[in-house]
């Protein structure tokens, strides 16, 4: 199973954009079967993306029809819900960011299932472990560092709202870990806004500490979503219920094999495992696709919370974005069977 970077990713699609303009004129013809299936993540890979990734599970699924499946990995969700949109990927796990935006586009994208609902889960602010910097009020007219149209640049917001500031009111900088964890131990910067499975490196070593923790606030978090390229899925509706079919069955194996779980996501990710820990300290990796009511109110509230925050750009029309049909017929055929 191969992994594309994102760059090499970019030269497929200009010779496909070339070929596409020769074949305007030729009659097309539908296929039967598409040749590959592209999937994609944001780095470093969503749970159930980077056990089906260790363990070929979407590989062997589509094998029997001799369809590729290839995983790409991008730095952001917007990266990953471009390449969604304009058709260079199929399939996307994301966090709700980066879905609600480019739902609210107007893009032809679908909603097909949850890639998570962990409500435990959350972004720390980190500063120097020196650092004169006590409370969130401390950051006004601070650098800080976190990657723009994120769930982290959401949940930073919504911290810095809790004591009657803004992200205008702190001069941000779009770095991801590789870039402003460097900058925060040399004193270029005074703060990052990392999950807590990456700021948790910087803490360990002492080097840092963590200012506030938005776990704490379990009400501010809302499911990962997985998109589908429209246009795909209605040609191809069978591969759409197999995918989310393998991705039940990746939920459920989770849960089943928690220690198994937790080291393979811990050597994919170079995550501490105690933090990772942490994040699913109930016992259960809430993985379930399922898009519930809860779900879907959460994915609502955060939308209006963007939209008053100036993150999106246009509203989200649910009942177009939101496509059950697939998924309703994978835990059908799945159930099925049990």
């Amino acid at each position: 199973m191969s992994r594309i970077p994102f760059q090499a990713l970019r030269r497929q699609l200009f010779k496909a954009a070339t070929a596409a303009v020769v074949s305007l004129a030729a009659p097309a013809f539908a296929q039967d079967k598409p040749e590959v299936i592209r999937i994609g993540s944001t780095a470093p890979g969503h749970l159930k993306f980077i056990l089906a990734q260790q363990n070929g599970w979407w590989e062997k699924e589509f094998a029997k029809d001799g369809i590729k499946v290839e995983l790409l990995t991008f730095n952001g969700g917007s990266e990953a819900t471009t390449a969604l949109a304009t058709g260079a990927i199929e399939f996307t796990y994301t966090g709700n960011n980066p879905a609600l935006r480019v739902a609210a586009s107007g893009a032809d994208v679908k909603a097909i299932g949850l890639s998570s609902y962990v409500k435990s889960d959350g972004s720390e602010i980190v500063v120097k472990a020196d650092s004169a910097l006590k409370t969130l009020g401390d950051l006004k007219g601070k650098k800080v560092a976190y990657l723009t149209g994120t769930v982290r640049h959401s949940q930073f917001s919504k911290a810095l709202k809790s004591v009657g500031l803004t992200t205008a009111d702190v001069e941000g900088l779009n770095l991801a870990i590789e870039a402003s964890g460097p900058a925060l131990l040399r004193g270029d910067i005074d703060a990052i806004v990392e999950s807590s499975n990456t700021a948790a490196r910087l803490v360990e070593t002492g080097q840092a500490r963590v200012l506030y923790d938005t776990s704490t606030h379990p009400e501010w978090n809302a499911p990962y979503i997985i998109s589908a390229n429209a246009a795909f899925a209605e040609k191809y509706p069978d591969l759409v219920k197999r995918l989310l079919k393998v991705d039940i069955e990746l939920a459920r194996w989770a849960d089943a094999h928690p220690e198994e779980t937790i080291k393979i996501f811990v050597d994919a990710t170079k995550s501490l495992e105690a933090s990772v820990r942490k994040t699913y300290s109930d016992g259960v990796f809430h993985q379930d696709p399922k898009i519930t009511d809860e779900a879907l109110t959460a994915l609502k509230g955060e939308e209006e919370f963007m939209a008053s925050a100036g993150l999106l750009k246009g509203s989200v029309d649910y009942d177009k974005w939101i496509d059950k049909r697939y998924l309703d017929a994978a835990y059908a055929e799945v159930d099925a069977v049990r």
